[in-house]
């Protein structure tokens, strides 16, 4: 008997499977993805999986309409693959974080019954999450009030890393590791503000642009901790008192659970506009601000460097919850 985990494309889906294996180091673990996207850079050499499968599939709704065909008949032939693995290894529960690569195994489990426990990163529904919700035997999302589990899966140093904040002495930028240029052109703006006011700046500015923002602060005279890629991130958000990010979901509730208080700007062009109803899930509750790219101000985001912020701070600290991850793998055990 197995638990089968599926699902993928981008980091912020296998960022859940990630996190919630580490908790099931006592279960044989099967993985099935897809040849497109980053599932196998992740996963095609992890030995926490007795074994890991890669069906030739991609996406169906950025197709056109003979691109649509040949991704559902793509879809189709790995769905049959799939209720072979599933037999084959006795796949007792499924577990899908979304994404084109989950289809397949997703639409196995419901053909033999098996049980699907689906776990949705965003406020705005998936589409594949949207049009299998009603079949799952578990939907967790941290968005939904009749959630089974609402605590997001994140690494606990986050939650160990968190303070109240007060005052703004150091701000950090978070564009990703591919950078945000709408992001990094605020940052180099307020600046010379900045640095007037004694505030320290933190900005990860993306691998690709890293030299040209370095450049930027040592022609503007200005101090900054400027990086691309980075494994301190949890160290950079303590040491941070405010911050300017993207709203995808690993970061936002990284932010959360550090207790930081976070203007977001939402990555325009995300599917649905997710990023935007993330970031309007935390503002609703009057945790976050929220600006649109079309719309920053730069006056208006220096004028939240003077702001208290112990309330949004312990907001946050009382709203986000705890070991998702291990809660997540107990239920999986359960079924």
């Amino acid at each position: 008997m197995s638990i089968v985990m599926t699902g993928g494309g981008t980091g912020g889906h296998l960022a859940i499977i990630k996190a919630v294996k580490e908790h099931l180091r006592d279960e044989e673990l099967i993985y099935i993805g897809s040849t497109k996207g980053q599932d196998k850079q992740w996963f095609e050499n992890d030995d926490d999986f007795s074994h890991q499968y890669f069906f030739e599939t991609r996406g169906v709704v950025n197709q056109g309409g003979l691109g649509k065909v040949k991704s559902l008949f793509m879809m189709l032939k790995a769905t049959l693959q799939a209720i072979k693995l599933l037999r084959k290894h006795q796949a007792k529960v499924v577990f899908s974080v979304g994404g084109f690569s989950s289809a397949a195994t997703a639409f196995a489990a419901k053909v033999l019954r098996i049980p699907l426990v689906i776990h949705e990163q965003n406020a705005a529904l998936g589409s594949l999450n949207n049009m299998l919700k009603p079949y799952a035997a578990e939907f967790i999302s941290s968005y939904l009030e009749e959630s089974p589990i609402k605590a997001y899966p994140i690494k606990e140093i986050f939650f160990e890393n968190a303070r109240i904040r007060h005052e703004v002495k150091t701000i950090i930028f978070l564009g990703g590791s591919q950078g945000a240029k709408a992001i990094n052109t605020l940052a180099l703006e307020m600046a010379a503000e900045l640095q007037k006011k004694g505030i320290k700046i933190i900005h990860q500015a993306g691998e690709k642009n890293l030299d040209d923002i370095k450049a930027a602060y040592d022609d503007l005279g200005i101090k900054a901790e400027v990086f691309g890629f980075t494994t301190k991130l949890a160290a950079y958000m303590k040491e941070a008192d405010i911050a300017i990010a993207r709203a995808g979901a690993s970061t936002l509730w990284e932010l959360s659970a550090t207790a930081l208080p976070t203007l977001f700007i939402p990555y325009p062009y995300a599917a649905s506009d997710h990023q935007y109803y993330n970031a309007q899930f935390l503002v609703e509750k009057d945790l976050a601000w929220l600006m649109r790219e079309d719309e920053i101000d730069k006056e208006k985001v220096l004028a939240l460097m003077d702001k208290k912020l112990d309330i949004k701070s312990q907001g946050l600290m009382d709203i986000v919850e705890k070991e998702g991850s291990e809660k997540i793998a107990i239920l999986l055990k359960e079924l």
